[in-house]
């Protein structure tokens, strides 16, 4: 499958069957391993690629990769449209973390804007990728 223009997969390493394109971008993503514990046998972080989409139904993937908080995970199933986002915006201020935010998104990075669906933005200032939040939280023992 190839990634249309505008798909909303346009960061990181893509992972594609034909009927599923999944994408990572390791600088969004958290660890907060809703993938992993949802998905272990296309989401495994000792297999290489670590991605497999192959390894379970399309739907499925989809699916959990729209749990993902950080925006790090995307999919486009074949024939179907990039996901859209919540009517509402909603931001949530994880206790001791990020802020997750969903909904129509344009953030502003130093790379310029990007439109989004989902994201958690650093709330503790020590972030190597900003706005985003990279863990560094739990590394400095913020507790926001």
């Amino acid at each position: 499958m190839t990634l249309p223009s505008g798909s909303g997969l346009l960061y990181g390493k893509h992972y594609a069957t034909p009927e599923i394109v999944v994408s990572f971008d390791a600088g969004r993503c958290i660890h907060a391993h809703v993938c992993v514990q949802s998905l272990p046998q296309v989401f495994d972080v000792a297999a290489r690629p670590w991605i497999q989409p192959a390894h379970a139904q399309a739907e499925q993937v989809q699916a959990v990769v729209q749990r993902c908080p950080s925006g790090a995970l995307h999919a486009l199933m074949s024939g179907a449209q990039a996901e859209q986002p919540e009517r509402l915006t909603t931001i949530t201020p994880q206790p001791g973390g990020p802020l997750s935010v969903c909904g129509d998104l344009r953030i502003v990075t130093p790379q310029g804007e990007i439109h989004e669906v989902r994201a958690t933005l650093c709330r503790c200032g020590a972030s190597s990728n900003r706005p985003f939040c990279d863990g560094t939280h739990a590394r400095i023992g913020w507790k926001g």
